[in-house]
């Protein structure tokens, strides 16, 4: 794939993931063939800051897991109301690196080849 375009990804997208995974979603676009670049741009990545305000004021319901599409760990807080608070405390300082692994996620399962 051309350099500007993998650029253009890079510096819009860069936010929702890792800075050590960066290097390699970087390489791994440029081997990719020219006729993937729509796919590319279809991609929604979940935002880390969003989902850190829904699990500040809505976390004690599990929507911040519900929302990163990590399902079992939802139902779990929602009913344990997030675990009596501690769980959903705990997630304010989890759940952005959560965010972006799910998003690599998605990359790799996008991606593979």
């Amino acid at each position: 794939m051309e350099s500007q375009k993998v650029d253009m990804f890079m510096m819009t997208n860069a936010k929702f993931f890792e800075g050590h995974q960066l290097n390699a979603i970087r390489e791994r676009l440029l081997q990719m063939d020219d006729d993937k670049w729509p796919m590319v741009q279809t991609l929604q990545f979940k935002d880390p800051t969003t989902a850190l305000l829904i699990s500040i004021f809505a976390g004690y319901y599990g929507i911040d897991r519900f929302y990163i599409g990590d399902t079992g760990m939802g139902v779990g807080k929602l009913l344990t109301c997030g675990g009596l608070g501690v769980w959903a405390i705990v997630d304010w300082f989890l759940i952005q690196g959560a965010t972006k692994e799910k998003n690599m996620e998605l990359f790799n399962r996008t991606f593979m080849f």
